[in-house]
């Protein structure tokens, strides 16, 4: 009987764990047709007449586009640049510009990783381990030596965490690769490599 409840326990767990991203999916799905679609469609049924479910979260997906190719030619780097200058001069807006326009410049590193590889380093005390990703190299001028930049995420949401920087000394290289060390902060260490290499 333990065996049977036991059982079931696994795979309600493991169809938990299933359900997961479609409901954060559907979640997502959802507030893109409430916040958009529902807000545009009026506006949409005023100027032609006709109602089209999902045309609203189109034109944004168009605008986007359009936005994507004027920021990559010079007339359109032109116009950003104004923007930016613009926004330098107003307090709060150039701290939420500046932010907006890290955050963007971390999205969009071409031709190569923002995490480059997947190690362990010790972390609050010694002997106590966290899984982190090396996003680049540090020089410490005062000790002449460099240093890697580390960003240790939180379980279970990884886009929260920590930065430090240590001697490459300090970290033990693991043969994960990236996403399989994101499955296992995400899922909190239940799913992932169970090896260290």
């Amino acid at each position: 009987m333990k065996s049977v409840f036991k059982h079931l326990k696994t795979f309600i767990f493991r169809g938990f764990l299933a359900v997961i991203p479609l409901a954060l999916s559907y979640v997502v799905l959802k507030f893109l047709y409430v916040a958009v679609d529902q807000r545009v469609a009026p506006y949409i049924l005023r100027w032609t007449g006709w109602n089209i479910p999902g045309l609203g979260i189109l034109l944004v997906l168009l605008l986007l586009y359009v936005l994507g190719l004027a920021a990559s030619n010079w007339s359109g780097r032109m116009v950003l640049g104004w923007i930016e200058r613009i926004s330098e001069r107003i307090p709060f807006v150039k701290t939420i510009y500046h932010l907006g326009r890290q955050l963007a410049q971390a999205m969009s590193v071409q031709g190569q990783q923002s995490f480059k590889r997947v190690v362990m380093v010790e972390h609050f005390r010694p002997g106590v381990w966290s899984v982190a990703f090396v996003t680049g190299h540090m020089r410490d001028k005062a000790a002449g030596e460099d240093l890697l930049r580390l960003f240790i995420p939180t379980a279970p949401n990884p886009t929260a965490g920590f930065m430090i920087a240590v001697r490459a000394s300090q970290v033990r290289d693991l043969d994960w690769s990236v996403a399989e060390a994101m499955n296992s902060i995400i899922s909190g260490g239940i799913i992932g490599p169970t090896d260290i290499g």
